[in-house]
């Protein structure tokens, strides 16, 4: 029976590796990311020059505010008149002017900013965040209070987050890349699912209404044929998968580099091997970005994501193969994907609103142990830190879902595959699962 499996696996592995549709995705795929960073680095660069340039024509009426001029903004003085400025912008001497008419500190009302075109929202926010500070400055010089004074009473706050584990050992930890970890780890579990689920789906199909499939249930059962595209398909996308991650990498390295920048890990790797080797031996004096890296348990994280990758594949691309040994037609399937998606979609959500915002909460631990949403769910939390017998417990039930929905799909399969012509409804695929 393995064999006959492994005999499917490789056909179905090479027949997609071979066809000039994957070479030229495989290939190009990678490509458009790092077009698009570099891309946006251009214009992003471009707006900053652009940026630079924005004269400002300030009328103050109350001779009172002093605009100190900065990145984003030059600010110029003099005795105009509002007609005056304004036709400074109209013949582009001047990007835009500011009237300040006669205003009360404890209320500034009529601000107004004249420009040739309608300023995007960082102008007016810039703007405001300039005028806000001045006001400040002026309410403190009026009430008698010495600036140097307040200057020194401000003061910023930041936070360390360390990781308490129940051996008693400290991590260094970070919120913001315990989100990324999360977030690029689940969206890619759910992407490839939802994709290769559907190539299961199309190809079952495509060989049912090609009647192809005839001749091999001749020679196989209908459970070989099923688990053998099943896994034959995800070994194309894991392939695919992983020239794309080199490829993305390299070209991505070669686009920062054209603009000066460098990728975090290359920077990552200049900062250690600059640092003393008697330096590194002190824990707490290491850089913060590099204990940060040593606080991520790697091991459980990767070997997480290579379970739910997989486990949450095999539980969804059993009903997808189901779906299209039901149906003669990809429109017939429409009405068998939904109820088949609504849990992927479910982890999906619960992702981003729950799992990131809050790994530890209720919600969150249920999401991560019903198998047909702890694929995507799960990953959410695994950076975070989650207790040994939750994962032990969420991998156990994602095992049994997977052994469920193959159990399912297989009873399916064995009929569906061979029916022509008929229409199938969820009574019939009941009645089918019933059948020994």
């Amino acid at each position: 029976m393995p064999n006959k499996i492994f005999l499917v696996v490789k056909r179905e592995y090479f027949a997609r590796v071979k066809k000039r549709s994957f070479i030229v995705a495989t290939i190009l795929t990678p490509l458009i990311f790092p077009s698009i960073l570099g891309i946006f680095l251009w214009i992003g660069m471009s707006d900053t020059v652009g940026d630079s340039a924005r004269f400002i024509e300030v009328v103050d009426e109350n001779r009172e505010f002093f605009l100190e001029s900065n990145d984003l903004f030059v600010f110029s003085y003099g005795s105009l008149s509002v007609a005056e400025a304004k036709e400074m912008v109209q013949n582009g001497s001047r990007y835009g002017f500011l009237h300040i008419p006669k205003i009360d500190l404890s209320s500034p009302q009529g601000i107004t900013f004249y420009a040739g075109e309608t300023p995007g929202m960082s102008v007016i926010s810039g703007l405001e965040s300039s005028l806000r500070s001045k006001i400040e400055e002026l309410k403190l010089l009026n009430s008698g209070v010495d600036r140097e004074l307040l200057s020194k009473l401000k003061t910023s706050v930041s936070i360390r987050s360390i990781r308490l584990g129940q051996t008693g050992n400290e991590a260094v930890s970070n919120s913001v890349v315990n989100y990324a970890i999360g977030f690029l780890s689940g969206i890619l579990i759910y992407t490839f699912i939802f994709v290769y689920g559907n190539q299961i789906m199309q190809g079952v199909i495509e060989e049912k209404s090609s009647r192809i499939v005839e001749i091999l249930v001749s020679s196989l059962k209908p459970f070989q044929l099923m688990m053998g595209k099943i896994i034959g398909i995800g070994a194309v996308g894991l392939t695919q998968f992983l020239i794309w991650i080199a490829l993305i990498s390299v070209v991505s390295t070669i686009v920062m580099g054209y603009f000066g920048m460098k990728m975090p890990q290359q920077e990552l790797l200049e900062q250690t091997g600059s640092v003393d080797m008697a330096w590194m031996e002190s824990s707490s004096e290491l850089p913060e970005m590099i204990q940060m890296i040593q606080g991520i348990d790697f091991v459980p994280l990767v070997f997480s994501f290579l379970i739910y990758f997989v486990g949450g594949y095999l539980l969804y691309g059993a009903f997808f193969a189901a779906i299209g040994a039901a149906v003669d037609s990809p429109s017939d399937a429409q009405q068998f994907m939904f109820p088949v998606t609504i849990p992927l979609l479910i982890g999906y959500m619960g992702l981003f609103i729950f799992v990131l915002d809050d790994p530890n909460s209720r919600v969150s631990y249920w999401l991560s142990v019903i198998p047909f949403t702890s694929p995507v769910a799960m990953m959410g939390r695994v950076s975070f830190g989650v207790p040994i017998s939750e994962l032990i417990l969420s991998i156990s039930l994602l095992v049994l879902g997977f052994l469920f929905t193959t159990w399912s799909a297989g009873k399916i399969y064995k009929i569906g595959i061979l029916v022509h012509g008929t229409k199938v409804n969820y009574r019939t695929l009941w009645r089918w699962i019933k059948e020994n």
